[in-house]
């Protein structure tokens, strides 16, 4: 193989501590900051709210930790995909990485790019029609400076990441020292018009779509410095610093703010919560921390999605794929898939911008979620299968309490699958079609190697 294409050519730069602030950076984008009042519409109460964030990070946590044997077997570059891949053979393979290569990344990506623009032309009183550029801007931005190395994406990750954490942790430590409502025993049912909406397990739902991204570090392995330990560690850390910083946040808005207050307020319940608390700057400390907040999530997405390309360029299961699994040979970054993902995240993008009725990234990204759970689903299934086959091999890493927490992660999943089915079928049968229109591009391109 050419020094500079395949696995072998990318450096190991990814530390236990980038690793870290990846799956927190990849995580946490806008949701802590402005799902409080939203899940507190679902489950009626603060008691129930809380605990649906504490039942999306169990279930989140079970996932990771399940996911972490798998990329503890297989430690390589693509992470779901190459899992799905070795487990189910070449042609499952493609397709999980069809899915997340062609729609599920490039729609989070261009939907980051776009609310990033929104948002800092929103913060200082800018012409709104220059949202679009600045989020071209920054997407480019970070796609050069991945380019440029691992490292450097990694840097990044890592400044952003603790950046985003303070006024997180700023409106947690002073709302639970300042706040002067109660926590706990609020009742808001009488006040949701929709009484439909009551519902605890869409509650669980609305948290499980804040906690998504927690599988992108796998898609790292390959770069990673000793992934048999930094994985599954990391993994936990971050996954544990994001439930801890997501239940905690809400209780001191609970504390911060009347929940009968706090149901009406829909995105700005983290950022009226700082304004009580520090006065007007803080409701603009809170506002630059999501903007902090999504260029780095932005960021995560950008380091992580592109292994994917890269991982089935390497098996020969992309056009172009010489020169999508192309490595610097300077920077040792995986310039071809970098540059591809760039190229079809910016055609969606501006397919968002010309067609908004037609094309919407948002939505792309939404209904995605089911096909994408249903091969997390097989890949936690996947775990049962690698014990059988390799019984009696040693392992650097055994999930703990096994078979529970795998057995949670499956009950996750299909509560995933099960809801979304229910709330939007049509979206969902849009996730399927997306999966049978990669069939025979798998074909030819098998058939041309």
């Amino acid at each position: 193989m050419n020094k500079q294409h395949g696995e072998q050519a990318l450096e190991k730069s990814i530390g236990f501590w980038t690793a870290i602030t990846v799956v927190i950076g990849t995580i946490i984008g806008s949701g802590v900051f402005v799902k409080p009042s939203v899940v507190l519409n679902h489950a009626g109460t603060s008691d129930m709210a809380i605990w649906a964030w504490i039942v999306g990070g169990i279930l989140t946590l079970a996932a990771g930790l399940t996911i972490a044997e798998v990329g503890a077997q297989i430690p390589k570059t693509g992470g779901l995909y190459a899992y799905i891949r070795d487990i189910y053979g070449p042609f499952w393979g493609f397709l999980t990485g069809w899915m997340q290569t062609v729609i599920y990344g490039p729609a989070i990506i261009a939907s980051l790019s776009l609310f990033f623009g929104i948002l800092v032309t929103n913060f200082f009183e800018l012409d709104p029609a220059l949202g679009i550029w600045i989020g071209i801007a920054a997407f480019t931005f970070l796609v050069i400076l991945n380019i440029m190395g691992t490292g450097l994406g990694g840097a990044m990750q890592t400044f952003t990441t603790i950046c985003k954490l303070i006024p997180v942790f700023a409106i947690i430590i002073f709302g639970l020292l300042w706040g002067k409502e109660g926590i706990f025993g609020q009742d808001v049912t009488s006040l949701i018009k929709n009484q439909e909406e009551i519902n605890f397990g869409r509650a669980i739902l609305a948290t499980l779509f804040a906690y998504d991204g927690w599988i992108l570090l796998t898609n790292l392995t390959g770069e990673m410095k000793n992934p048999k330990r930094n994985l599954p560690l990391a993994m936990f850390a971050g996954l544990s610093v994001v439930t801890l910083a997501y239940v905690l946040i809400n209780i001191a808005v609970f504390h911060v703010i009347p929940a009968d207050k706090l149901v009406g307020m829909g995105n700005t319940s983290s950022a009226e919560a700082a304004k009580i608390l520090f006065g007007d700057f803080g409701s603009k400390f809170v506002n630059i921390g999501v903007i902090i907040s999504i260029f780095g999530c932005l960021n995560g997405k950008i380091m992580t999605f592109p292994r994917i390309p890269f991982a089935m360029a390497d098996d020969h299961l992309l056009p172009f794929d010489k020169a999508i699994s192309y490595v610097s040979p300077r920077f040792k970054s995986p310039i071809g898939a970098l540059i591809a993902v760039y190229v079809i995240s910016m055609i969606l993008l501006l397919l968002t911008i010309v067609i908004p009725d037609i094309v919407n990234a948002d939505y792309l990204s939404e209904v995605c979620i089911f096909i994408i759970y249903i091969f997390y689903i097989a890949a936690f299934i996947g775990l049962f299968l690698l014990r059988q086959r390799n019984k009696g091999v040693n392992r650097d890493y055994s999930v703990p309490l096994y078979p529970i927490v795998p057995i949670v992660a499956l009950l996750g999943g299909l509560f995933i699958i099960i809801s979304t089915l229910m709330s939007d079928f049509i979206g969902s049968m849009l996730g399927v079609a997306f999966v049978i229109i990669g069939i025979p591009f798998y074909f030819i391109l098998r058939k041309r190697h």
